[in-house]
């Protein structure tokens, strides 16, 4: 049985809107307009006799740096929807058990009171959904990841205690920490299959300190980085390997587009798009509203039985 916050205050999230995933009306520029406007722009301000591959050049820079800064609004997002969703499950989970079994004991006092099949229907009803079967889908949740088991599987099968999420957002320390070392190691400003994959693993890592909210690993990140190889700049490619390499950056913001919609449109998602500027205070609200309903109901329940 579903119980919706009602009464939670409908609110935006103001806080660094930079880190939020875009709207469906937000100034967020598709590669190749990116291309042909400021590049086309710049461009058109040059020497007329420079080479086309060096304007092409640097509207490839600029559409990287666009999709760079997407990527990390949408990865931003997405960490805070994984951690609102586990933090919503241990703090309000056992609340929502207790509304299930009060509504079931409430439709089986009914029913034994009137008699009525329909009553009696209806309780048997309720008392299913306290315990109801779980689906291939929550079994398996949140136990397998791009990189295999999850940190809480891995703990779960090595007797490691669960470390559960702190907070829904990882401190303001974390996050800037976090955007300055995606802005400087990201993958996507490799210039070859190497060094891709040398950024690849060091933006995983990256990612998972910043899942956890751990400053300290975050700012040793960053020291590694500064104190790695310095890559010597590429040369300028042919025309036509910069024409694909925009092509591939279009791809792959249509990609991040999709991921965007299907964080924003989920459950968890759209609460906290209607959070305060404070995620974790909605968690609060919501089990003070859950609360006051438990209360609710055991007064009926109590009514019922004298």
């Amino acid at each position: 049985m579903s119980h919706e916050a009602a009464g939670v205050p409908t609110t935006r999230n103001d806080e660094d809107r930079q880190d939020n995933v875009p709207q469906d009306g937000d100034d967020v520029q598709d590669v190749h307009d990116v291309q042909q406007g400021e590049a086309g722009d710049a461009a058109g301000s040059e020497d007329p006799d420079e080479r086309p591959e060096a304007r092409l050049a640097r509207a490839v820079q600029v559409a990287e740096q666009a999709l760079i800064e997407f990527e990390i609004a949408v990865e931003t997002f997405r960490v805070e929807v994984e951690n609102f969703s586990r933090l919503h499950h241990q703090k309000l989970g056992p609340m929502y058990a207790r509304l299930d079994e009060l509504d079931a004991l409430i439709a089986e006092a009914r029913a034994a009171r009137t008699g009525d099949p329909e009553d009696e229907r209806k309780a048997r009803e309720a008392r299913a959904v306290v315990m109801p079967m779980p689906g291939v889908d929550e079994l398996f949740h949140d136990w397998m990841d791009t990189d295999g088991l999850s940190p809480e599987a891995a703990a779960m099968l090595t007797d490691q205690p669960v470390r559960p999420p702190k907070r829904v957002r990882p401190s303001e320390e974390a996050r800037r920490l976090y955007r300055e070392l995606a802005r400087r190691a990201h993958p996507d400003l490799a210039q070859d299959e190497v060094e891709r994959q040398r950024r690849d693993e060091f933006i995983a890592r990256v990612n998972g300190a910043y899942g956890r909210g751990d400053v300290e690993l975050l700012k040793e990140l960053v020291s590694e980085w500064e104190a790695g190889p310095v890559q010597p700049p590429a040369p300028l490619s042919e025309s036509e390997e910069l024409y694909a390499r925009l092509e591939w950056l279009s791809r792959r913001k249509e990609l991040l587009t999709v991921l965007a919609k299907e964080l924003e449109d989920g459950a968890i998602g759209s609460m906290l798009r209607m959070a305060p500027d404070d995620p974790d205070q909605l968690l609060e609200d919501i089990a003070e509203q859950l609360l006051g309903e438990v209360s609710r109901r055991e007064a009926e329940l109590a009514e019922m039985v004298r």
